[in-house]
């Protein structure tokens, strides 16, 4: 095996509550001091790289439905899902609080056996609906919750679905294009991203429920880029159209990078979402 570049994914939490949106995202760090090696693996939560705060957070928090990896067979492995409940300050004086918090620190020990190809690790939120609504008393309300389960409504002033999808990869050996493992939105990388460098143009494929994503006159697709070298407090990144379905970038230096995508899709009765028909007007994905 040899060391790769770790593409973390970045997802865009757009809540009712957050005027400054948190980001989730996978840290995969490689060690081969002890061969055949072994990667230690966390769910991240906030804005900057490579931590900034915990899924649990007093000032936001996230909760995970699922948590894993892929082999290159295909095959499932349940990484557990870490504690949703809000963090509770377990020391508080003038100076600082200190929490405690679980970031589902995982350690992957590879096994000389491994098979070749790509592993990859990914994460999803579960979904969160917003319903703003007027009741029939004229009042403004804000359930969480789809509309088709919130009572006394006269008029919907808003109905929105949101999740997150997040994925890391991890290549043994020799690099293979890995498939779709069929995540609502998915960025799936054409581009070998072991061998990695200043320069080189990484190529994306980009899914949404399987379709390839594309630019159309209602809507602008797109793909942003962030690294620890920029792109976090100077609210500067790279930027790429998806066209059919790709998008491509180009490295601009080494460290940990963030490739970012999301879309938002209205519901219809026969459009590739019509399961929500009903429950909400609007998903918002997000994914990298």
């Amino acid at each position: 095996m040899k060391k790769s570049i770790t593409t973390a994914v970045i997802l865009i939490l757009l809540t009712a509550s957050q005027a400054s949106s948190h980001n989730l995202w996978i840290n995969s760090f490689e060690s081969y001091e002890h061969m055949p090696g072994h990667a230690l693996i966390s769910l991240e939560w906030g804005h900057n790289l490579p931590m900034d705060d915990m899924l649990n957070s007093e000032t936001g928090k996230i909760k995970i439905k699922r948590f894993g990896v892929v082999d290159p067979s295909g095959i499932f492995s349940d990484f557990g899902t870490p504690a949703g409940s809000k963090s509770e300050a377990m020391v508080n004086n003038e100076n600082f609080k200190i929490f405690t918090g679980d970031i589902a620190l995982r350690k992957m020990e590879f096994k000389d056996s491994m098979e070749d190809g790509v592993y990859q690790l990914f994460a999803e939120s579960h979904e969160a609906f917003y319903t703003k609504f007027i009741d029939t008393k004229g009042r403004t309300r804000l359930k969480m919750k789809p509309k088709d389960q919130c009572k006394n409504i006269d008029k919907v002033l808003m109905s929105v679905k949101y999740q997150a999808f997040a994925k890391a990869f991890i290549t043994s050996k020799n690099w293979k294009t890995p498939k779709a493992i069929g995540h609502g939105l998915e960025i799936i990388p054409e581009t070998d991203l072991s061998t990695l460098k200043k320069g080189d143009l990484v190529r994306f494929k980009v899914l949404f429920y399987g379709k390839p994503l594309n630019t159309s006159a209602k809507s602008q697709e797109y793909i942003t880029a962030q690294s620890s070298g920029f792109g976090q407090n100077d609210g500067f990144s790279l930027f790429s159209n998806i066209v059919n379905g790709r998008a491509k970038l180009r490295v601009q230096s080494s460290g940990i990078w963030r490739i970012i995508v999301k879309h938002k899709k209205d519901v219809t009765p026969d459009g590739p979402i019509k399961n929500l028909n009903g429950k909400t007007d609007q998903v918002y994905h997000a994914a990298t």
